[in-house]
């Protein structure tokens, strides 16, 4: 071994200051090349100083060079002013990474082919809460939740390190915030902006909210004279009214099924039957097709207000010794008002249909013709959540000598979310026109077009049907605890140590008040012939081809939730039953884990000829898991409408189980200088990834309804499953042909085990019964000829023959002249089927990829570009044509950025698209069947021009989705439409102060 026989390069500062932001130490030889006044600069992070796009473009190149390990980052153009206003939009223009949106904004992010759930996000170097109500159980950050203007960086770090906290397989990103002894004296900005979101346009008058609001920020950070005191406060608010539109089946397909395949009531007609005459192309024998179960038009109005907070105290009494104090706050509150059209499909044999050639296929068009009318369903929802996230952190750097460093950081921080309207967190109040005759559904067209000819609402005029109120409550707390060292040892060899412990709980709760009158709750008259208002329902498609087909259904109605709710409530009599439980929970579930660590890392520069630098290390860490989980036995299944059977449920228990479980986790980290402006990095590593909290939590759930083609579905945790290890081999190249400029090509390859592989197993549970298939039903079948599709007649036969008799209670006549009442299962009855959702660790996967990035200035002309492609690749994947449930990688696609620049000391202009290829988004369906979901390959431009007024004032414009891209997910084929969505552009007019 030969070592340096001079002092190490000045890079590795920088190097060491950008991983000390995650939770690492600077080696003190390495603080002994520093000036006397930045002590603690190795675990802040860096001065934001930099002004303007390219002096950004270089600060995160230096970040990437100056790394060790692969590293990509932003830096912030200047104070207070990010690349882009939302986080995971930044995070997108970096290589390797892809975003998932929702409400045409970034939320979550996808990191080398690795799910939300994987990577692991740090503020400021600490492991952060987070909730989410639309996923309970799933562990990824939230971006949306965060202002960018407080931000002065973001860190990806790409592969594993000793010194970096569990949890991120795809990566470590580190959200940076500044602090005020890293940047002496005073610094302040102030910001306003107009946000004029055209989605909004595109909704019902009724739904649309402000056509321009505002959005305002400020940071201040100032600093003593003397360099001993800091301060920095920062606050941001934004107002944004939006909306998106969608069509789609909620509910997904039913099946599939093989050609040949006989199942009474749900598959198409053999070759020769009656109906078989009104298939064109049927499916053969051997191939699998499926078949729509229900479709709806939807537009859905969001508005948020956001508001953001952190104060920063430091005191240095000397330059051996930096305290910071931290506090971090963030509140979204989010209103949603919703309308919905929609239908139900269930006469299968006696539909019209055409089909594709193929082997797995989905209806080109698909028909139904009925004996009886049907319902038209008219819905709407009005709920609101809220979202706050707490924290209080501490941190301590003392150089105790030259040699040796030592720091403490300790942080308490909440993420909580809950209802923040009187009509819970979500809700759904079921109307219905039982009006609809001949229906037919076309998906050769982008939108698809659903046409109901003999649909008569004015005849037979909308009343009330079913409706549920859910409210639901989500806490996270993380206590953490951190301690860390760097000795210098030798020359030019650095030792890092630490330990930390994390305390981290994760409680939900759940409550559904729900009526099960879906064959009609009320009477028409119960109604202002006004409260139900028809739209045209083509032109908030109108970015969709199919938007203006001739026989589309004209009308989309909406009505006010609140005044029909009102009346509603009054004319059912049931007050309490139009109204969220905010008193008790029907489930409630909490999940411990309680871990241990500590790391040690070597690393040392060796003076050969080709320069290189090694970093060696292992983390050790035991985790306790502790799961507590309400449990409510089902008691009887009750047949209350045509194809829904909900379940009762009474009383309640809970269940406690424990686990833990120990990783050990070794790193290498090999860092080449070919040339001065030329590396080569290779990485070994084992990280790991939590499994999700519905994976962990013990006590099995029941769905609330019992379909009546497919049963019942339930759902168990285990919470002794181990986390998802992760074997990584790393290389990359990287040229830095000039200071702003630079290529690189890395390639990455990780074999991950344990992954929980999903099992569906079909189960009687509770001995719960049901009455289709028992003797009122055979009966039926036999002696009333009906067929097992046409459920009103069952019902029908049923409730006009049996009641009174046990199970059977007829409660009257539906205005569409069928029978209403409850038939319940009897313990002569079948045993209801559920399809069970558990966990295990059987699953092993594999994912390679590339990743080439481009970043070049053209000369002094003030044009540059920014590229990057990312290819990712896993042989685990999904076959469509298998029926059975399935484990594949989900998020797994390549992504593509381009950006245009130019900049000058007046203009600067920023133009961006961004790729995202298809990828498959689950594997289970919304009805909790096997089936896969993709989502469509997704390309948006995006446009920010800014103007330096003066040295102070600068104005800035942004189009966001300027090519009012749309989006689009589908099934077992790409012609297997799921869903399309359109939002559309939205755009920013605002200024910017320095003082």
């Amino acid at each position: 071994m030969k070592t340096f026989s001079k002092p190490p390069r000045q890079r590795r500062l920088i190097s060491l200051a950008v991983a000390g932001a995650c939770a690492t130490f600077t080696a003190a030889h390495a603080q002994d090349a520093t000036s006397s006044n930045s002590t603690d600069s190795m675990t802040s992070a860096p001065s934001v100083i930099v002004t303007g796009i390219r002096a950004s473009m270089q600060s995160t190149m230096n970040m990437k060079r100056n790394a060790d390990g692969i590293v990509d980052g932003i830096v912030a153009d200047d104070i207070g002013k990010f690349p882009d206003t939302n986080l995971a939009e930044s995070l997108q223009r970096i290589s390797g990474v892809s975003i998932d949106r929702s409400n045409g904004e970034g939320q979550k992010v996808t990191v080398r082919g690795l799910g939300p759930d994987f990577n692991l996000v740090l503020l400021n170097g600490r492991q952060m809460p987070t909730t989410d109500l639309s996923d309970l159980s799933g562990r990824s950050f939230d971006f949306s939740n965060l202002a960018s203007e407080a931000i002065s960086q973001l860190q990806v770090y790409k592969t594993g390190r000793a010194d970096s906290p569990t949890g991120g397989i795809g990566a470590t990103i580190n959200v940076m915030t500044a602090r005020p002894l890293d940047n002496p004296g005073m610094r302040a900005s102030i910001g306003g902006k107009a946000l004029k979101d055209t989605s909004n346009d595109h909704l019902p008058g009724m739904l649309k909210g402000d056509s321009v609001t505002p959005e305002v920020s400020g940071i201040y950070s100032n600093t003593s004279a003397d360099g001993r005191f800091g301060v920095a406060v920062s606050a941001s608010h934004q107002k944004r009214d939006s909306g998106f539109n969608r069509a789609g089946l909620a509910n997904a397909y039913q099946g599939p099924y093989r050609g040949n395949q006989v199942k009474a009531g749900e598959t198409l007609p053999q070759p020769g039957e009656p109906g078989s005459q009104n298939i064109t192309n049927r499916p053969g024998p051997n191939d699998l097709y499926i078949i729509p179960q229900n479709f709806g038009y939807s537009v859905n109005a969001i508005e948020r207000e956001r508001t953001n907070g952190q104060l920063v105290l430091q005191f240095r009494p000397v330059k051996e010794l930096t305290t910071t104090l931290d506090m971090t706050y963030s509140e979204q509150k989010i209103h949603t008002k919703r309308n919905e059209l929609s239908v139900w499909f269930a006469q299968t044999p006696t539909s019209t249909s055409s089909w594709p050639s193929g082997h797995v296929v989905a209806p080109l068009t698909y028909q139904e013709v009925y004996n009886a009318p049907q319902d038209i369903s008219v819905i709407g929802g009005d709920y609101g959540t809220k979202t706050k996230n707490k924290s209080i952190g501490f941190n301590t750097v003392w150089k105790a000598s030259a040699d040796l460093r030592l720091e403490f950081d300790a942080h308490h921080s909440t993420a909580e979310s809950g209802a923040d309207s009187p009509f819970g967190t979500e809700n759904n109040l079921s109307n219905a026109s039982f009006s609809r005759g001949t229906t037919k559904i076309d998906f050769t067209k982008e939108l698809p077009v659903l046409s109901m000819p003999a649909a008569d609402l004015v005849n037979q005029p909308i009343q009330a049907a079913g409706s549920w109120f859910h409210n639901s409550w989500q806490k996270a707390t993380v206590n953490q605890a951190q301690a860390k060292g760097s000795l210098k040892l030798l020359e030019a060899s650095d030792l890092n140590f630490g330990v930390s412990y994390t305390d981290s709980t994760n409680r939900s709760t759940y409550s559904n008040v729900q009526n099960n009158t879906w064959g009609g709750a009320s009477k028409a008259s119960d109604y202002p012939a006004s409260i139900f208002q028809a739209n045209p329902l083509g032109s908030y498609f109108k970015e969709l081809n199919g938007h203006n087909a001739p026989e589309l259904f004209g009308s989309l109605y909406t009505f006010d939730f609140a005044t029909l709710r009102a009346l509603t409530a009054k004319a059912t009599g049931n007050a309490a039953g139009y109204l969220p439980n905010f008193a008790s929970a029907d489930t409630d579930r909490e999940l411990k884990e309680k871990s241990s660590s500590g790391y040690l890392s070597f690393g040392t520069d060796w003076d050969t000829a080709i320069p290189f630098r090694s970093t060696v290390g292992v983390r050790v860490e035991r985790t306790k898991v502790t799961s507590v989980a309400q449990v409510l036995p089902g008691t009887a299944v009750v047949w209350g409408s045509q194809n829904e059977l909900p379940i009762t449920f009474a009383g309640s228990s809970y269940s406690t189980q424990d686990a833990s479980y120990t990783n050990v986790l070794p790193s290498l980290s090999l860092d080449f200088d070919v040339r001065p402006d030329m590396k080569i990095r290779a990485g070994a590593g084992a990280t790991i990834g939590r499994p999700r909290y519905d994976q962990l939590q013990g006590g099995l759930s029941l769905g609330t309804i019992v379909n009546y083609f497919t049963g019942g579905t339930a759902s168990v945790g285990n919470p002794a499953l181990k986390p998802v290890k992760s074997k990584n081999l790393d290389l990359s190249w990287e040229w830095y042909y000039s200071p702003q400029s630079l290529m690189s090509v890395a390639l990455f390859h990780k074999k991950m085990d344990n992954y929980a592989g999903q099992s569906l197993i079909s189960q009687p549970l509770y001995n719960l019964h049901t009455p289709v298939g028992g003797n009122y039903y055979n009966a039926a079948i036999g002696t009333g000829g009906c067929a097992p599709a046409d459920t009103n007649c069952i019902r029908n036969y049923i409730l006009g023959n049996f009641d009174g008799q046990p199970g059977v209670v007829k409660t009257g006549v539906k205005a569409d002249g069928n029978l209403n009442g409850n038939i319940t299962g009897l313990p002569t009855d079948p045993l209801v089927n559920f399809v069970t959702t558990t966990y295990s660790n059987q699953k092993s996967a594999t994912v390679k990829g590339a990743e080439l990035n481009v970043q070049h200035m053209f000369g002094r002309s003030g044009f540059g570009v920014q590229a990057n492609y990312t290819w990712v690749s896993s042989p685990t994947k999904y076959d469509n044509a298998n029926t059975n449930d399935q484990f594949a990688i989900l998020g797994l696609s390549n992504s593509a950025n381009l950006v245009g620049i130019y900049e000058d000391d007046k203009w600067s202009v920023r133009v961006a698209y961004n790729w995202r290829d298809k990828f498959l988004a689950a594997t289970v369906d919304a009805s909790n069947r096997a089936a896969p979901i993709y989502t469509d390959a997704y390309g948006q431009t995006d446009v920010s021009i800014g103007y330096n007024f003066n040295d102070r004032l600068s104005f800035q414009v942004e189009a966001i989705n300027l090519t009012n891209s749309t989006q689009r997910q589908f099934g077992r084929t790409e012609a297997a439409t799921l869903n399309v969505t359109q939002a559309g552009p939205r755009y920013m007019v605002g200024a910017r102060y320095k003082f």
